[in-house]
């Protein structure tokens, strides 16, 4: 039977401020434990990280996560409403969860190197960021903070990297920066 995870007082408070020093490769995992989600779904979402059930443990044990009663199941009328919705839904969600994977890794790796400790601000919203939608609108102030930070050309190289890992939703944000140039 599957477990649901949440956080404990303690995660969240490692999530804001870091203040436990949790090894980087379980932040991602910590992140997206939301209460919500059984411990296979998170695994499934993080096994390209070498991630698994001794990670869940890991975090259990250090007092991060706690398991929660499970929900009463509320998914019975929605498959008989929408089968073929059903079936088409698993790749649509996978692509997002890793997408979502690489843009928080991406955000994490670039921050601290490109914009320093005046990026700490946009450092929690990332971490608080939970959907690939949130991380999207974190994108333009991002860019302009490694803008001021590092100028016009490392900008532009890391917008590329973005895009590219946001994906083919984003196009509808604007380009460029005003000082960027077209590209």
């Amino acid at each position: 039977m599957a477990t649901i995870y949440d956080k404990t007082d303690k995660g969240r408070e490692e999530i804001s401020t870091r203040k436990y020093g949790l090894a980087a490769k379980l932040r991602p995992l910590l992140v997206m434990v939301d209460g919500k989600h059984s411990d296979t779904d998170l695994l499934a979402k993080v096994s390209g990280l070498g991630l698994g059930p001794d990670s869940l443990a890991e975090l259990s044990a250090a007092g991060f996560i706690q398991a929660q009663a499970a929900p009463a199941p509320a998914a019975p009328p929605a498959p008989a409403a929408t089968p073929a919705a059903a079936a088409e839904a698993p790749p649509a969600e996978a692509a997002p969860d890793n997408r979502f994977l690489a843009v928080y890794q991406f955000y994490n790796e670039t921050i601290k190197s490109m914009i320093g400790l005046r990026g700490y601000a946009l450092q929690l919203k990332v971490e608080k960021a939970s959907t690939l939608d949130e991380l999207r609108q974190l994108r333009q102030p991002y860019l302009e903070a490694v803008q001021k930070a590092k100028g016009n050309e490392t900008a532009r190289s890391l917008r590329t990297r973005l895009d590219s890992l946001l994906g083919p939703a984003d196009q509808t944000q604007p380009a460029s920066l005003v000082d960027l140039g077209a590209g």
